[in-house]
């Protein structure tokens, strides 16, 4: 029992950091908030989901006037841009797929193309800045290279991937049909 008190206090204190202070990884959070609480065993560290739930409910309660409207205006910034990138089966992950986003969150899309040159000339001849950075893990389940923009005053982090990667899957995404539906839904 006491276990699973703890597991609830560090998804609780987890789930506040990534709302208030934008952290976007899970295990980041959950190390953050063990140790804000003293706590050095991470065997009772709990799952993402535990997290994800927590901050849903942190989100309703401390942010029910501004939540809605970021993440209805971080989904409409997506699609708009998603369009812009069709040529890159482009998906959207992340927070603003699963309608978690916080204050300091990014729009996160996966964009399938030949390579990541491909993109990178489409953003130069769009006249599009950016940055790219090199993955932070390396496997194959990793993409080639993460360019991070600004779009409509929203921070983007774009993953490209080979084309044959696509079906692979992962976390929850959304295709841009999906993602209008969504909308279609909020509004």
């Amino acid at each position: 029992m006491r276990t699973e008190h703890l597991r609830k206090r560090i998804a609780g204190v987890a789930a506040r950091i990534m709302a208030e202070e934008g952290v976007a990884d899970f295990w980041l959070a959950k190390r953050k908030a063990a140790r804000q609480l003293g706590l050095e065993n991470h065997d009772v560290l709990p799952r993402n989901e535990e997290i994800e739930a927590e901050l849903r409910t942190y989100q309703a309660l401390y942010q029910e006037d501004e939540h809605p409207h970021r993440v209805r205006d971080m989904r409409r910034a997506a699609a708009d841009l998603m369009r812009e990138l069709e040529a890159f089966t482009p998906y959207v992950t992340g927070a603003v797929a699963d309608g978690t986003a916080a204050r300091y969150s990014s729009i996160e899309l996966n964009l399938y193309a030949g390579s990541s040159k491909e993109v990178e000339v489409f953003l130069l001849n769009r006249q599009i800045r950016f940055e790219s950075r090199e993955p932070r893990r390396r496997d194959r389940a990793a993409p080639e290279t993460v360019f991070m923009l600004e779009w409509q005053d929203y921070p983007v982090e774009m993953a490209v991937y080979p084309r044959d990667a696509e079906r692979a899957g992962g976390r929850e995404r959304l295709r841009l049909p999906a993602l209008l539906e969504l909308l279609q839904e909020s509004d």
